[in-house]
């Protein structure tokens, strides 16, 4: 008898608001195994559909591809490279998709210790929230080999609505994406300080936002963040979809790109201020939608 073909296998790290949503995602066309600290995030993940697992390097063994969904390069490096990193057990040919944001200042260095190894890095930030990740309807922008992007293409595909090829060069993605996150923290950013305005000036600030989004000032920002921003002030906050703190990181990563390029990025800076004095009012696991308390503490009613 001819032997079964093994099936297509992939592991995702970290299970948390993004990672737990696209593995459960990816559960619905593909083998899917998955690691995350958290016990409970593993449990949530075997309700899924996904084989949680107790330790990553159980997790990756014989996975054709790994993704990452990791907070920020420090991170990166301690799954891949730490005391209990997977890089050293993973198989030759093994392609590890790095779907954060981490800036392009520790990709190539990445890819090239992975090189070593025979691990191709497709570097794959992508954008759009929970509900789209589930959903597979996220923005993925890619910088990759080609050889390496064909191999992650079933779990991308799954994954992504609108995926393209920004370069060949892992960090390519990672360029695109902070041009993206400029613009996402300083729309989130006006969103707040205009629905804030809004409330300082006697208006209604559910008819203000609906004004607002059916004219030339409407933003996907604007629409997505402007009713968990009326939802912050309320004794729970808003549902928690994407923390302040990411944002805090995202500016971060857009200031010393901007200033690397030499390249002034002044409006930028501002907002990055707001998430910083959010961070530091202890806002900084509230959804980002809280940073309109920084801008007005309290909801004024028309």
């Amino acid at each position: 008898m001819p032997s079964e073909t093994p099936a297509y296998q992939v592991t995702v790290l970290g299970l948390g608001a993004m990672g737990l949503p696209m593995a459960a995602r990816l559960a619905e066309g593909l083998a899917v195994r998955g690691y995350d600290p958290v016990a409970e995030r593993r449990a949530l993940a075997e309700e899924a559909g996904v084989r949680a697992f107790e330790s990553a390097r159980e997790a990756v063994a014989d996975a054709d591809v790994v993704l990452l969904v990791v907070r920020d390069g420090a991170q990166l490096d301690q799954v891949l490279f730490g005391e209990a990193g997977v890089a050293p057990v993973l198989r030759p040919r093994t392609v590890v998709v790095l779907g954060s944001t981490v800036g392009t200042e520790a990709v190539p260095a990445t890819a090239g210790r992975l090189a070593e190894l025979g691990v191709d890095l497709v570097d794959a930030p992508l954008s759009g929230g929970p509900v789209r990740a589930r959903a597979g309807d996220l923005l993925i922008v890619v910088g990759a080999q080609p050889a390496a992007l064909e191999r992650a293409r079933p779990v991308l595909d799954l994954l992504a609505s609108t995926l393209t090829v920004v370069g060949d060069r892992p960090g390519d993605g990672q360029a695109l994406k902070t041009v993206n996150q400029l613009l996402c923290g300083v729309h989130i950013a006006a969103a707040a300080e205009a629905l804030a305005l809004a409330g300082a000036l006697g208006l209604d600030q559910e008819k203000t936002l609906a004004a607002l989004e059916a004219g030339a000032a409407g933003s996907f920002m604007l629409s997505n963040r402007g009713p968990r921003m009326l939802q912050a002030y309320d004794d729970d906050g808003a549902e928690v979809l994407s923390r302040l703190d990411i944002f805090v990181k995202d500016m971060g990563i857009v200031g010393r790109a901007a200033r690397g390029a030499g390249l002034p990025a002044p409006v930028a800076a501002a907002a990055e201020q707001l998430y910083l004095l959010g961070q530091a009012q202890g806002l900084a696991a509230e959804d980002d939608s809280a940073v309109i308390r920084v801008v007005a503490p309290s909801r004024r009613e028309a």
